[in-house]
């Protein structure tokens, strides 16, 4: 069965002010501010034994809970409280895959919580096989996949090395015929020395040293659009792209001057707007959703409800180091998905 019981504009992707939109929501998801709410988080993280170690804040020895207890407010709207049994069945015997980098495994996690802890009595399959990683929910039929591709496009081994291959995508492959598809990048652009995974850039059978990594965003960007426009049929797979999920290393851009990390950050900015204002990279992703008009992808746009959320990271309670780049679990990437069932479930 298609996904006819449900189209997405591409008005999502823009204000309401956007006087190219070519139809009307009720409300904007992605506008809003952080209330308390004490019924909050939506599970516990002892209730979800597949949390992995990064992710983990409370396991870790975090001291406080307060974080963890705000909701998003849309303006002008509610969202509905997430029901994981409600979504297993809207998608009974249909297939949903995250695709990007470690922000996607952090969003797959939590939808994997979130639906386990719902239904805890469920039969359940979970393996992985090369990049992609696969929780299978028996009684529904449902298959909730995590394929990591950190650039989207390609990064093969040549005899020049380890070639960024910014007009191809031989691994979407993986993607098609999925019924739903998250799609996420950007985390690594801007990864350099030891930790940047190429050796070169090519594009268009011209190899590069290095590129505005910006413009090296923006050219895979439109290779991935393109792929869409001639592999997705829309009638068959829903499509979304997690918007630019921030990070929390200077404290300046929210009126903290002095302050490098995340760490000892207990409550989320007050208010709907954040002081340091947007990354460049979401205009990017804006600027070529928008040229997918046929083949429609709603915009996650979580970038601003993220950086309001300063204190979600795990800081000192992840990995080694200081991690305020990716979200504790229970945390924020429980809103994305929030926000996923309510375009899914309430259409």
């Amino acid at each position: 069965m298609g996904w006819n019981f449900f189209t997405i504009f591409i008005v999502l992707l823009f204000h309401h002010s956007n006087a190219n939109a070519n139809a009307k929501q009720s409300c904007n998801f992605f506008e809003g501010s952080w209330i308390e709410d004490e019924t909050y988080p939506l599970y516990n993280s002892t209730q979800c034994p597949f949390i992995e170690h990064e992710f983990n804040c409370q396991r870790n020895g975090r001291p406080d809970q307060d974080y963890l207890k705000y909701r998003w407010q849309p303006h002008g709207c509610s969202l509905q409280r997430f029901d994981g049994g409600a979504l297993l069945e809207k998608l009974k015997g249909k297939s949903i895959m995250f695709v990007g980098d470690s922000l996607s495994r952090n969003q797959w996690q939590s939808l994997v919580c979130l639906l386990y802890t719902s239904l805890p009595n469920t039969k359940y399959n979970a393996t992985r096989v090369g990049d992609v990683s696969l929780f299978t929910f028996l009684d529904f039929e449902v298959d909730v996949m995590l394929d990591r591709s950190v650039y989207l496009v390609d990064v093969v081994r040549e005899e020049k090395g380890r070639i960024l291959k910014l007009d191809s995508i031989e691994g979407g492959k993986l993607w098609k015929g999925i019924d739903m598809l998250i799609f996420n990048t950007w985390h690594w652009w801007n990864r350099r020395g030891t930790t940047q995974p190429w050796d070169f850039i090519e594009i268009g059978g011209q190899y590069y040293k290095d590129m505005d990594r910006v413009a090296a965003f923006e050219r895979a960007l439109f290779t991935w659009a393109k792929w869409i426009d001639t592999n997705i049929n829309p009638a068959k797979t829903l499509l979304f792209f997690q918007g630019i999920s921030p990070s929390h290393y200077n404290g300046t851009n929210w009126n903290e001057p002095g302050v490098k990390t995340c760490l000892g950050q207990r409550q989320p900015i007050s208010g709907s707007t954040y002081p340091g204002g947007l990354p460049p990279a979401l205009t990017v992703l804006k600027k070529v959703l928008y040229t997918l008009i046929e083949k429609p992808v709603t915009l996650l746009d979580v970038t601003n409800l993220c950086l309001l959320h300063k204190d979600g990271h795990p800081s000192i309670y992840g990995l080694t180091g200081m991690d305020c780049s990716h979200w504790c679990l229970p945390g924020v990437p429980d809103i994305w998905n929030q926000i996923l069932y309510n375009f899914v479930v309430t259409s």
